[in-house]
């Protein structure tokens, strides 16, 4: 299973295929159209609701599902009608997301903290292009061309959060034989660990890397991602094959957050994972 994690087109997931993206399309020219009449550009809209300008790019092109937030923030903006609200209600799904993390996917697009510990593959919000593309291709039952294309266009969608969202805070932990697993082969690889490196550059990204050789390791049970909402709700979204899990209970999310924590005191400083993965690259 081709996950984000998560952000794989429901095909051959037992969730059916991707619904059209009509209703994205038409919301979005419906936005554009209202902040045209109001006399508005796409960045002075963005600083009015407190959005980047590329966010409400992307809902008027119907590449992106507008979060609630988001919806509320504009139609205020706009002339406060309700139109849009109501207009909200009947969106259909976001092409390239399986059923089951669209839910996830709203919530990361307001997180102000997102963590993720990832022992499978590397988390989609980090892939290149050239690696994901390795993942689709080798997904069964195999997937069509227009499907392939659908999936990169929702995850390269999806990873603007990190240089778009630079008040939220991302962290991952990565186990090592992620990297050693050599995906796609040695050039892209390389490609990806140079990606990664770039990636953790950013002030906002915290990148640990978990030792191969590893004597205690609180994450056995599995990847987890964990998210803090800008009310302060701690959310959590665990997946598997063919199905995931969105967690709000308070207790199972307080008992992830302490893996986590554990996991963090486990892995590689930042420093030395970054000279982990410099070696590693350099060895390819």
């Amino acid at each position: 299973m081709v996950a984000d994690s998560g952000d794989m087109a429901a095909t051959g997931t037992g969730g059916g295929e991707p619904e059209a993206s009509d209703s994205l399309r038409t919301f979005g020219a419906m936005v554009q159209a209202l902040r045209e009449h109001a006399g508005l550009g796409r960045e002075e809209l963005a600083d009015v609701i407190g959005y980047s300008k590329h966010m409400v790019a992307s809902v008027e092109l119907g590449r992106r599902m507008p979060d609630a937030a988001l919806v509320e923030g504009v139609d205020r903006a706009l002339g406060n009608t309700g139109a849009l609200i109501k207009a909200a209600q009947h969106l259909g799904r976001q092409p390239g997301l399986a059923a089951w993390f669209r839910k996830w996917a709203r919530l990361e697009g307001t997180a102000i903290v997102l963590y993720t510990y990832e022992c499978r593959l590397i988390p989609g919000l980090l892939q290149t292009e050239a690696y994901a593309r390795t993942l689709f291709k080798n997904q069964l039952p195999p997937l069509g061309d227009e499907q392939i294309e659908a999936q990169w266009a929702a995850r390269s969608e999806r990873q603007r959060l990190l240089r778009e969202r630079p008040n939220t805070a991302f962290g991952f932990i990565l186990e090592e034989g992620l990297f050693l697993r050599h995906t796609g082969g040695a050039k892209i690889t390389r490609e990806l660990i140079g990606h990664v490196l770039e990636l953790g550059e950013l002030r906002n990204v915290e990148i640990q890397i978990m030792s191969q050789r590893q004597e205690t390791h609180s994450g056995l049970d599995g990847p987890m991602q964990l998210l803090e909402t800008p009310e302060n709700r701690h959310l959590a979204y665990c997946e598997g094959q063919e199905s995931a899990q969105f967690i709000s209970d308070r207790k199972v999310v307080s008992m992830l957050q302490m893996r986590y924590a554990r996991m963090r005191s486990q892995a590689l400083t930042l420093t030395d994972s970054k000279s982990l993965l410099q070696r590693m690259r350099g060895d390819l």
